[in-house]
């Protein structure tokens, strides 16, 4: 029923830009916390950048001062804003969110990813 969807991603130049965003659906209330990981062939996956409902923000390691998490709860929409793009930024960027369901228990939700890919 709940489902989160991802887009955005694609092919950019070195120091080019990209937003994702990652739309929550089948949920009246959208998600609580919610947060953008990336994961690349060979390496574990890591956080990239976490926002809480009402909008306090934590970055990770591979965001170093670049990108910006933001969200329309209205729409219940999460973005990344992804500006100076390296070649080492190439992943799957995934997008989690917490979900309340039934009595408002909070169940955790993962989209399937989008491909991002940095070269020149």
């Amino acid at each position: 029923q709940v489902r989160l969807v991802e887009s955005g991603g694609g092919l950019v130049q070195p120091g080019g830009s990209l937003r994702l965003s990652c739309a929550v659906l089948g949920s009246v209330s959208g998600a609580n916390d919610m947060a953008w990981y990336r994961q690349a062939p060979g390496k574990q996956r890591e956080l990239v950048a976490h926002i809480t409902y009402g909008g306090s923000t934590r970055y990770g390691a591979p965001a170093r001062g670049r990108f910006i998490i933001s969200r329309d709860n209205a729409k219940n929409t999460a973005y990344l804003q992804m500006n100076s793009l390296e070649p080492e930024d190439s992943a799957v960027y995934v997008c989690y969110g917490a979900v309340p369901g039934y009595r408002d228990r909070l169940s955790d939700y993962w989209g399937q990813g989008t491909q991002v890919t940095v070269s020149s």
